[in-house]
Formats: structure tokens, sequence, C-alpha cells
């Protein structure tokens, strides 16, 4: 049992960042949002339901981040004396490297035209030629939004191609009562199965993080 109060403080502190350094700070942002793109591009906004797609988002945001998560673990480790007995700055400090991994996985990930865009709005370029960590934050979740809606417009390019397909040919038959999304989806379904669509959005997307 620790002698410390300090050790309690800091684990209420990061139960309570626990869900927004899970969204935020992991590739879960992309997940979730290149997820949403398909099951929109395909025509069916209720499959897989919302379940289902946050879920596999986070089993694919749990294997990109497992190994800076292996890291930071390792630097808790190294510093648990610290942080049961140690002092307030003792205790910021072994904080402070254990959240360097966290960071290194920022900065590789983040677009560096996004760290000079929001180090010029907000006037601060870090300290001692750090980035600012709300800078990096922010610079962090807008690439992945940017790079998840690039990915967005590939994915939907053939399923586009399919509902002007059958349009046409819809209208060409003189069928304007038939609703060429409801008729493209068996084909939109058909065409995701045959090029083994989920396998190839996975690997993907881990192909993506450096």
């Amino acid at each position: 049992m620790t002698t410390s109060p300090l050790i309690w403080i800091v684990v209420l502190v990061a139960v309570g960042l626990l869900p927004f350094i899970s969204v935020m700070l992991t590739s879960f942002v992309k997940m979730a949002v290149v997820l949403s793109i398909i099951r929109s591009a395909v025509g069916a906004p209720q499959v897989p339901p919302n379940s289902v797609v946050t879920g596999l988002a986070l089993i694919l945001s749990m294997v990109v981040m497992a190994p800076v998560a292996s890291e930071v673990a390792e630097k808790f480790k190294r510093g648990e004396k610290v942080f049961y007995y140690g002092s307030l700055k003792e205790i910021s400090r072994a904080f402070n490297r254990a959240v360097k991994p966290i960071e290194r996985f920022l900065i590789r990930n983040t677009n560096q035209k996004h760290i000079n865009k929001f180090s010029q709005t907000l006037g601060s370029s870090g300290v001692n030629n750090k980035i600012d960590w709300k800078i990096l934050i922010l610079a962090f979740v807008i690439s992945q939004l940017e790079e998840a809606f690039q990915m967005g417009f590939v994915i939907f390019l053939p399923f586009l191609v399919v509902d002007m397909l059958i349009g046409s040919i819809l209208l060409s038959l003189g069928m304007h009562m038939l609703s060429p999304t409801a008729v493209s989806l068996p084909f939109k379904l058909l065409l995701f199965v045959f090029a083994d669509g989920w396998t190839l959005v996975g690997t993907s997307l881990i192909g993506t993080y450096r």
C-alpha cells in the first residue's frame, strides 16, 4: 500500500482523462471516420450497427497502439517507486518521461503543415524547440480527419460508379419508379464482398501508421 496520497491524485486524473486519451490521442479518430464512410458509401447507414463500427475501430486502434502502450507501460514500470513514494516534482518528471512514446507517435503521424498553421494561429511554438501539447493534439486530430477523408474519397468512387451505372440502366429502361439506390445496394454489397473489402480496409488503415 502506498504511503503517498499523491499517487491517488495521479490515478484519479489519469482515469478522468482516459476516455479523452483513448479517442483523441490514438488512431481511433481515423478508424471510426473511415469505417463510417464505408457504411455510407455502401448505402446501408445502419449496417453494420454503430456498436460494431465502434468496436472494430477500437480493435484496429488497439493493434496500432500496442507498441506505444508497451513503451508507456515500460516507462511507468521503471518509475514505479517514484510514483509510489516520490514527491510531486519527481512524479511530474516521471510522468513526462512516460508520455514520450505517445508524443513521438503523435509527431510521426501529424502533418507538419498543420503544426505550423496552429502555431501561427495560437502564437505559440513550444519551449526549447518542443511542440506545445495543445498544438500537437489539435494538429494530430486534424491530420487524422484529413487522411480519413482522403481514404473515404477513394473508397466512395467505385460505389458511386455502381450507383451511376444502375441509375443509367433504370433510366434507359424507363423504370422511373424504382429507386437506383435500392437496386444498386445488392450489387455494391457483392462488389465489396468480392473485393474482400473489410480485410483490405483494415490492413490499409493499419498500414498508414509508421
